[in-house]
């Protein structure tokens, strides 16, 4: 009879166990506790993160002297030193990430780089980007061989003329309004848009193609390792004439006014025009004037 009542009384109050939930609502508590634990991490994390920058990421043409290109298996150029000393001043660490010019949008837009900074024009995209202030004044020019003879754009009619893709030469030569210009492209027997200036040239050199629209400051540098490029910068001659700025994603002032803060400082203390002398650039930078 004593065996019957304890097995009762023990039925019973595994029942009251059951019904009071005493192992679930453990699971339940430690589960509320993690998930509760995990978003204040993140959020702590995240709210470091806006407040603390660590990196600056620059993208930019790995083939566009002197303004980033690669030499001896280093990225160097204007750009790059300059967006190197920002970084010294702000505590930060450069990180210099080349990209394909055409999918430069996609690279910003997608956070992959904080900056477009690399002879970017702004002119016609003002509305594309947040802008730092213009930095350099920069003109868009024929590039041909010595060995053509030829010394004027007028000349350049039933010839092949070659210029980058998404370019401001390309913007340039393909402004409907600029009804001179229009006139000068359609004398060409064609026009043809490549990746990058490093394969222009290279036909340029090997007879395959006449001219090539670039930047002048690319075609400067150019000509010093190359006897047999001529630029066609008379008064004339000039393409188009542009300004050079650093482009941020749309709405990203923060980022910008903090750069532009440190480029007004280097440029007050005279930091920008050393390292502008130094890529032969003195007379071109327009920041601080």
């Amino acid at each position: 009879m004593k065996r019957k009542i304890a097995l009762i009384l023990a039925g019973i109050m595994m029942m009251s166990c059951f019904a009071a939930g005493c192992s679930s609502s453990g699971n339940e508590t430690t589960g509320e506790t993690t998930a509760a634990t995990g978003a204040e991490t993140s959020g702590e994390t995240a709210a470091a993160a806006d407040e603390e920058r660590t990196t600056f990421t620059v993208g930019f043409d790995a083939s566009f002297p002197p303004y980033g290109y690669q030499e001896d298996g280093e990225y160097v150029g204007f750009d790059l030193d300059l967006a190197q000393e920002v970084c010294d001043r702000n505590g930060w660490e450069l990180i210099k990430t080349p990209i394909d010019w055409d999918a430069k949008d996609m690279e910003l837009s997608s956070g992959a780089i904080d900056c477009i900074w690399n002879g970017f024009t702004m002119n016609g995209r003002e509305e594309d980007y947040t802008w730092s202030e213009p930095y350099v004044d920069n003109s868009q020019v024929f590039v041909v061989s010595k060995a053509s003879g030829i010394t004027s754009p007028d000349e350049l009619a039933g010839k092949i003329v070659l210029v980058q893709k998404d370019s401001s030469a390309l913007a340039a030569l393909n402004d409907e309004e600029n009804t001179e210009l229009q006139e000068l492209k359609n004398s060409f027997q064609s026009l043809v848009e490549v990746p990058e200036y490093e394969s222009a040239l290279l036909e340029l050199d090997a007879g395959s193609a006449d001219a090539v629209a670039m930047d002048i400051g690319v075609a400067k540098a150019k000509q010093k390792n190359n006897d047999n490029i001529v630029i066609l910068d008379g008064e004339d001659d000039i393409i188009a004439s542009e300004k050079y700025a650093v482009g941020f994603k749309l709405g990203n002032e923060e980022l910008r006014d903090q750069v532009q803060a440190t480029l007004d400082e280097m440029a007050a203390d005279g930091t920008f025009q050393e390292i502008a002398e130094k890529w032969d650039l003195a007379d071109s930078i327009c920041l601080g004037k």
